[in-house]
């Protein structure tokens, strides 16, 4: 009989080979624990920014507010407001009809007193008519043409004053008299229904004229 045949053993790995040292998975108790998960921190852009509702104040404020400075501004201009720097009067108005020329000649003399602190002194000076249907204006004519126009119209010579000239200067508080002359495209009857006759004198660095109505 045959003789039986023994498998041979396998032989023992190395002791440095892998395959003796098979790799051993840690256990649960060596992991390291989880960090606990953070809470996530709120966050608004619009607190980053600003809104109008954070930064501007109450609505009641920011009108009262301007309420008041709207009634300083009022109060200031009223009574800083433009004023004219002088006063006065017509005294007299005489008149002529310049025939076949539909006009009148008119002769004003008045009365101008300075008001103000400063010296005044006249630029120019006009006249305005106002009648039921229109407003007239018209230059005062020069001085030097006065004695023509008395020898022509004698009727203008009544309770007139020297000539009232540009240049004029008018100390504070003291007045001056004369006479302008000046013509309107009007009539003699036309004049006779004026609503009214004025007198304008603009003096130098004033803003508004002396207007002086009769």
């Amino acid at each position: 009989m045959a003789d039986e045949i023994t498998p041979a053993s396998s032989p023992e790995p190395p002791a440095d080979h892998p395959a003796a040292n098979p790799p051993v998975d840690p256990a649960p108790a060596d992991l390291a624990p989880a960090a606990p998960t953070a809470a996530p921190i709120p966050f608004h852009i619009g607190d980053e920014f600003g809104t109008a509702k954070r930064n501007l104040p109450p609505a009641k404020i920011v009108l009262i507010t301007l309420a008041a400075v709207l009634v300083i501004v009022g109060i200031y201009s009223l009574v800083n407001r433009a004023k004219p720097q002088g006063g006065g009067q017509i005294d007299n108005v005489a008149y002529a009809e310049v025939p076949d020329q539909n006009s009148v000649l008119v002769a004003i003399t008045l009365t101008l007193r300075n008001s103000g602190e400063r010296p005044l002194w006249i630029h120019s000076l006009k006249a305005t008519l106002k009648t039921p249907t229109d407003s007239l204006n018209d230059d005062a004519a020069s001085a030097v043409d006065f004695d023509r126009y008395f020898e022509a119209f004698p009727a203008l010579k009544q309770g007139v004053q020297p000539a009232l000239v540009p240049e004029t200067k008018i100390q504070p508080g003291e007045e001056a008299h004369g006479t302008i002359v000046v013509s309107f495209p009007v009539t003699r009857q036309v004049f006779d229904q004026r609503q009214s006759i004025s007198a304008v004198i603009q003096p130098y660095d004033q803003p508004l004229p002396i207007v002086l109505t009769k």
